[in-house]
């Protein structure tokens, strides 16, 4: 039997998935084959109840040995740096396979999803994705400012003027900004998620009641995200996630680093 023992990554929930993909892929391209197990049980610390050292990757994603193996055919391009670079440039058929095999949700978070769905009247086809990470992701990277999500957001409005603008974001004051200027035509899940006044920190670290309940939310929303018809977004490893649960980046407007990147015509 061979392992895979993911370094030790304590961090945000999907910086911990992007360092999860990005070994697996290493090890895929380096052995021509996957590992039978992949360990990530000093992984994913910060959402752990107290005292608990086992993997609690299948709280969140289905076991991978529910799905068929990939064969080597040729390595796979992905580095935990993705993150930063243009999302329509990446080559999601390549991953798709590994994203079924070690990603998909588990059975807890599907149905925290169908519930969400449910509750938030979810049409995929007339939801516009508003997501601002913010905080202190800008210690990491460059974030634009709140007016340009308005100027793409009405972009949108105008091609679609039935459109739903689904805001989600960590920042308090983008949720406020958004739902204010889009008073009739927006939402956002006031009961699922966790935001804060504008500071460099994050909820994971200030909020840390029913923190594994709500990452379980996040994932499921994040998922939700993905199917939305638009996405307007910036950069860092929670978009890129939206990215790889979708699939593609058609009808994505992404801040990278310091200029927009607008889905073709």
């Amino acid at each position: 039997m061979t392992s895979l023992v993911i370094k030790h990554h304590n961090a945000g929930f999907f910086s911990c998935s992007s360092l999860r993909l990005h070994d697996i892929i290493y090890y895929f391209n380096t052995h021509q084959q996957l590992p039978d197990i992949v360990d990530s049980s000093i992984q994913y610390n910060w959402y752990k109840l107290e005292n608990d050292e086992k993997d609690i990757t299948f709280d969140y994603f289905d076991h991978y040995d529910h799905y068929i193996n990939i064969e080597y055919v040729k390595n796979i391009d992905f580095h935990y740096d993705f993150q930063f670079h243009e999302y329509s440039k990446i080559n999601y058929m390549d991953l798709s396979p590994f994203m079924e095999k070690y990603f998909s949700p588990s059975m807890e978070v599907q149905q925290r999803m169908v519930d969400l769905e449910k509750k938030y009247d979810i049409n995929y086809d007339n939801i516009c994705v508003l997501f601002y990470r913010g905080n202190d992701k800008i210690t990491e990277t460059k974030l634009c400012d709140y007016s340009d999500y308005v100027i793409y957001a009405k972009e949108v409005f105008h091609k679609n003027p039935n459109i739903r603008f689904l805001i989600q974001s960590d920042e308090t004051e983008f949720i406020e900004t958004m739902t204010s200027i889009f008073p009739e035509n927006s939402f956002y899940m006031r009961d699922e998620i966790r935001h804060i006044p504008k500071c460099k920190n994050t909820v994971d670290r200030l909020m840390r009641d029913n923190i594994h309940v709500f990452s379980k939310l996040f994932l499921a929303i994040t998922i939700i995200m993905s199917k939305c018809k638009y996405i307007i977004c910036g950069t860092g490893n929670c978009s890129i996630w939206i990215m790889l649960y979708r699939g593609n980046a058609d009808n994505v407007y992404q801040f990278c680093i310091d200029k927009w990147l607008l889905p073709i015509e």
